[in-house]
């Protein structure tokens, strides 16, 4: 059995995983996106948009690999809320996703599974965290659940101690406003200790496991 992991998740020096006024526009919040400015030039993120080149970054890398499913929060996937007004929107990221596996969507609202190009699909979870947990476990097999965000996601599993791993990166930018991570939440009381912290250029990378 594989671990559940958070991995390559951007957070800003003030504690923040999203910037505030998410969109349609601006899918990360206003700031959001500077979260991710370590992540842009590496060649595992310019794969994922069909591009060549880029940089050589371990930690890129392992966000990306050793995954057999994924868990997403509906933000993640989505900026429309409510009841699913039609079936046209398929994702932010266009036919063919950067997932290639299982990819389970927690909403609160039921809609048949979407068959992407590369062996994505999404389903839709109603019954909470630990049934998509259930389910990415059973797809995943021997390989890793990345819980994938946005940050209610994460939260909402740190909080029932379900994640085994959490490298973060720590970008050196300030949000000020926006959706705070580790709000209200005990780390140390829930097990986590860091076990590795490598500061780079753009980013100071920070791994806690329980």
């Amino acid at each position: 059995m594989g671990k559940v992991r958070v991995a390559g998740f951007g957070v800003s020096i003030d504690g923040f995983g999203a910037g505030p006024d998410q969109c349609l526009e601006d899918p990360l919040g206003k700031g959001g996106k500077g979260l991710h400015s370590w992540f842009f030039p590496t060649r595992t993120f310019r794969a994922m948009i069909g591009a060549d080149g880029g940089t050589d970054d371990r930690f890129a890398s392992a966000s990306a690999a050793g995954f057999g499913a994924f868990i997403l929060g509906r933000n993640m996937f989505s900026p429309f809320r409510g009841e699913w007004s039609d079936d046209t929107w398929k994702g932010w990221w266009g036919d063919n996703p950067p997932y290639h596996a299982p990819t389970f969507i927690l909403t609160h609202h039921a809609r048949a599974p979407i068959v992407m190009e590369g062996g994505t699909t999404f389903y839709f979870v109603t019954e909470g965290i630990e049934a998509a947990l259930a389910q990415a476990k059973a797809a995943a097999g021997d390989l890793d659940v990345k819980i994938g965000g946005g940050v209610s996601t994460v939260r909402q599993y740190l909080q029932a101690g379900a994640i085994d791993e959490i490298h973060l990166a720590l970008s050196p930018v300030f949000l000020g406003r926006g959706e705070s991570l580790f709000a209200g939440i005990d780390l140390p009381g829930l097990g986590y200790k860091v076990t590795e912290t490598v500061p780079m250029e753009l980013a100071t990378h920070v791994v806690l496991k329980r």
